[in-house]
């Protein structure tokens, strides 16, 4: 016996012209047929639902309802329904839903899912394209530190340069090895390898052969550590400073030309013909000032964040420093054949503008030679207490005597002064240094100074600095008062309140010391009080990196390889 149950579905599927009926015999239990209705008549509108306006109400078929349908959709509807009929409606509706969905539909029943999905890909693609390329500034500038890949035939072991610093008191050796994004890799328990001797190149002067000779025990030092199959690839400079560029003549030519020879008999490093050249006073101060921001951590920041350098060498001292673009297009015409104030670099991605002038015998050996010129081989007020004798430097020599009420740190001042011409040149520029130099214009660049190489060592000598750690914080006045304390030392007591200054430098403590005050003070105009870092070596990694300008000439070397 067949059971028909009429349901709210059902009065919906027999106005759609169907029939429901369900089953109870075995194996078709709960089973859903639809079959046509026989009788015609029952196709017409459903009737109105009960509403207190009276008004006919038809309800939309549900999504299940219309699929339950689908199976006989095909069949023309009766002639007898209207075309606007509500069955009419109803039977095109079910030929839409049966035909398969278009692409622009699914995209729209899916937008929800692909904008999740499309917003995080997009965001991805941003990132990469507004990445800048590693590669971007290489060709720019005089150093480019853009992380430089090295070439193939460096991936193995890296990069190695030797650089030889050939300066006025002594030639020295650094080696530094770099990895593929020119960081520092470590050579050994060290992050260089670091050697010195004495003297210097100048004072072989007249013996052209025997100068280059002096740096061979250097240059097998730093070979041993270069390993055999990078040896031929390894770039070898020899930078000599100021000494040199003192010599009179052709000294300084023969001396360079014998070194040249040296390297092409002797070693097995890469050594170009431009290799062994005089440093101009600007490249030194450059490299100087790279050197001590690159260990800092400082390039590819603001200028205002890199800090200032006063390189005092034997021969000469250099001041460097980053400036403003404004105050660089204010920068004074130098003469012809002058080395300009400013030069344009890209460093790790940034362009900075920096300020840097060497001023040729303001070394503290030179300018001990300028200091005496003034005293005109009288006593000079400047010499310990005791001291009777003479100074050589670059090939002449100089009375050295001390006066007979002994050394006085006015009068010295007063020498210093006018060794520095600080009062007898005229400044044509709005701000100056000593000898009518445009300073720069001052400025964020400058306010954190970093003072390097002979303000170190006679700091650490009169025993105001530690001479075991690598920095020291002081004032321009610390130098005052040492020079107080050792202007009024006898010679004969000198050796025993100062033990660690060597026995050559003694009769010149008061005169170093000063003339450092005077040349800060007077000379760069740094006020006495001003705080200044004293740097020998500087902290990168784990380990301390000699603060001189032989790793900016590295960097150079290496990047252009």
């Amino acid at each position: 016996m067949v059971k028909v149950r009429t349901t709210r579905k059902d009065s919906e599927t027999k106005r759609l012209g169907f029939s429901q009926t369900e089953s109870d015999s075995e194996g078709e239990q709960g089973q859903l047929k639809l079959e046509p209705l026989q009788d015609p008549k029952q196709l017409k509108a459903p009737p109105a639902a009960a509403s207190s306006n009276g008004q006919i109400r038809y309800r939309s078929p549900s999504s299940a309802e219309l699929f339950d349908g689908q199976a006989s959709s095909n069949s023309p509807p009766s002639h007898a329904a209207d075309q606007h009929s509500p069955e009419f409606e109803s039977s095109k509706m079910l030929k839409r839903i049966g035909r398969q969905e278009s692409l622009t539909d699914k995209i729209y029943r899916f937008r929800g899912t692909l904008l999740v999905v499309a917003i995080p890909l997009l965001l991805i693609v941003f990132v990469l394209y507004v990445m800048p390329s590693s590669s971007s500034n290489e060709s720019a500038g005089d150093y480019a530190l853009v992380n430089r890949k090295m070439s193939p035939n460096k991936k193995s072991g890296g990069s190695y340069a030797v650089i030889f610093d050939a300066g006025s008191s002594g030639s020295r050796v650094h080696v530094f090895h770099f990895d593929q994004n020119l960081d520092l890799v470590h050579i050994g328990k060290d992050l260089e390898l670091f050697v010195q001797l004495k003297p210097g190149l100048s004072a072989y002067a007249q013996d052209p052969k025997k100068a280059a000779e002096s740096l061979v025990p250097l240059l097998d030092k730093a070979e041993s550590v270069v390993p055999r199959e990078l040896r031929s690839k390894t770039p070898v400079r020899v930078g000599a400073t100021a000494g040199l560029r003192a010599l009179e003549g052709d000294a300084s030519d023969k001396i360079l030309q014998a070194v040249r020879d040296l390297l092409k008999d002797k070693s097995s490093l890469r050594s170009e013909t431009d290799a062994v050249t005089v440093l101009d006073g600007t490249q030194e101060g450059a490299y100087q000032w790279v050197t001590i921001n690159y260990l800092l951590g400082n390039l590819g920041k603001d200028y205002s964040k890199t800090v200032g350098v006063v390189d005092l060498g034997g021969g000469s001292v250099q001041m460097a420093y980053a400036i403003s673009e404004t105050d660089a297009a204010m920068a004074p015409k130098v003469a012809d054949g002058g080395d300009p104030y400013v030069k344009e670099m890209f460093l790790r991605g940034r362009k900075y503008y920096l300020y840097v002038h060497s001023y040729l015998r303001y070394g503290l050996l030179a300018a001990r030679a300028e200091i005496l010129k003034v005293s005109d081989d009288a006593e000079n007020p400047c010499i310990l207490s005791g001291y009777d004798g003479s100074y050589v430097y670059g090939g002449k020599t100089f009375k050295a005597s001390s006066s007979s009420s002994g050394a006085s740190i006015n009068e010295c001042k007063s020498v210093a002064l006018k060794a520095l011409k600080v009062n007898e040149s005229s400044c044509t520029h709005m701000k100056c240094t000593f000898g009518g130099i445009w300073n720069g214009g001052g400025g964020d660049g400058q306010k954190n100074l970093f003072v390097a190489s002979f303000f170190f060592d006679r700091a650490a000598e009169a025993g105001f600095a530690d001479p075991n750690s690598p920095v020291a914080i002081v004032r321009p006045a610390d130098f005052e008062d040492a020079a107080k304390r050792a202007c009024q030392t006898k010679l004969e007591n000198a050796k025993s309140t100062y033990p660690h200054v060597e026995e050559g430098n003694l009769p010149y403590l008061c005169m170093d010391l000063v003339y450092q005050y005077t040349l800060l003070v007077d000379g760069f105009g740094i006020y006495p009080s001003q705080e200044v870092t004293l740097v020998k070596k500087v902290k990168y990694d784990d380990a301390l990196v000699e603060a001189a300008w032989p790793l900016g000439s590295a960097i150079e070397a290496v990047s252009s390889t």
